[in-house]
């Protein structure tokens, strides 16, 4: 199938640490055939969301080697025809997604046709990513499956209709996507635990990347600035933090929170504006909409605290993001989060329930300039050890290595 596709010239990419043209990839060196499969975006220099973004970093990263010839094999709803384009020394296959909902997609034409293209590729080794884990069940490859979240319980707190239905839906899938993994990267403990009982697989952890320019930032804090960067929706608990905000205008702190992210007219988000608009918090509360990275680097070098009191996280991209820059955090204190602020040390883990906790470690942080120092620089140390792309692409590479050889092994895949 996929010797018949007709290869196509994509956009032109330009980043910090790359120039890549569109053109058509030059020949690989004898090593390993790579299928990425992931959500991919359009313009890799302008990701939307946290799979996007650590699909489009980890392959920057693991272009660095050699020995590894990268295919990304992505689904547009939008699209009717399939395509192959280069992005410099990679080559991205789009398939078009069947019509309906994703889930229904994922276990219907959709995975059958990813499936089939997939065995045409004929690569050493298939990287599945998020819902991705799902459509690629059962495939007979070397397979490794990067769980970025756990949808069933995204969409428990979302706030939906049928919520609570939709959520056990998509909890078959998963686990049963998770129980027929041979290998499986956990970006978090977080997602070892929930794995434990259900994986059969190996499990090896290793975190997202972040890319260098967050490394790069410089800061420059002149007034009390608190950022916060993702959808605005329920699961993000947006209301939330804005409550936590309120709390210290009330005690008379110049504060301006800053949101980035939304922009889609949810009603979610109309519920978070008009609710500015009724506490007479516009002055105090910005809503950015959809801002580009560089605009995001430009934030986190004003920011003050970084602040996320999300319902539900795996590794949030945005909490390490800031991180890597020296801001320091407030997060919630569940799910995945715990595992990356150290409370104290690198920032604060709050109740995101309660607005009067967050308001006071925010406040905390912006009145002790030191404190804010010694958190950001803790911060960064942490996201130098473990979130550089550099050392995730190498363990990445491993992974795949181990893969190909259980199969040849006879520890064929499932």
């Amino acid at each position: 199938m996929a010797d018949t596709l007709e290869r196509v010239t994509g956009p032109r990419v330009r980043t910090a640490e790359h120039d890549w043209t569109a053109r058509p990839a030059p020949p690989a060196p004898a090593g390993l055939r790579v299928a990425f499969v992931t959500t991919f975006p359009a313009n890799p220099d302008d990701p939307c969301g946290g799979v996007e973004a650590v699909s489009v970093h980890l392959l920057r990263a693991l272009a660095g080697w050699a020995d590894l010839e990268l295919h990304v094999v992505t689904m547009d709803a939008d699209r009717r025809e399939a395509s192959v384009a280069a992005w410099g020394p990679i080559t991205v296959h789009r398939l078009p997604r069947p019509s309906g909902r994703l889930l229904t997609a994922a276990v219907g034409a959709g995975g059958r046709l990813l499936r089939e293209y997939l065995l045409g590729l004929r690569p050493d080794v298939v990287h599945a990513h998020d819902f991705y884990g799902i459509l690629v069940r059962g495939l007979a490859l070397p397979r490794v499956f990067t769980i970025h979240g756990f949808i069933h319980e995204d969409t428990r707190v979302s706030g939906e209709r049928l919520a609570r239905w939709r959520s056990w839906l998509w909890r078959r899938a998963e686990t049963a996507a998770w129980a027929d993994q041979p290998h499986v990267i956990a970006i978090s403990p977080y997602v070892r635990e929930r794995l434990h009982g259900i994986a059969t697989g190996t499990i090896h952890d290793i975190d997202n990347p972040v890319p260098e320019p967050c490394f790069a930032v410089r800061r420059a804090c002149v007034r009390p600035i608190v950022f916060s960067a993702g959808a605005i929706c329920a699961r993000k608990n947006t209301l939330g933090l804005v409550r936590g905000v309120a709390r210290l205008v009330e005690r008379g702190v110049d504060v301006e929170l800053r949101l980035s992210g939304g922009g889609g007219g949810s009603a979610y988000e109309r519920n978070v504006a008009e609710h500015v608009r009724r506490q007479g918090l516009r002055e105090h509360v910005k809503l950015l909409g959809r801002i580009d990275y560089g605009a995001i680097l430009a934030e986190l070098s004003q920011a003050s605290v970084f602040a996320l009191v999300s319902l539900e996280e795996n590794s949030p991209m945005s909490i390490e993001e800031a991180m890597a820059a020296g801001v320091p955090v407030v997060a919630s204190n569940r799910c995945g989060m715990p595992y990356l602020v150290r409370d104290g040390e690198s920032g604060f883990l709050v109740n995101p329930h309660d607005p009067e906790e967050i308001a006071r470690r925010l406040e905390q942080i912006l009145e002790d300039e030191d404190l804010r120092i010694r958190m950001g620089t803790k911060g960064r140390q942490i996201a130098l050890d473990r979130f550089h792309p550099e050392p995730v692409a190498r363990r990445t590479r491993e992974v795949y290595r181990q893969a190909v050889r259980d199969a040849r092994n006879g520890h064929a895949p499932r």
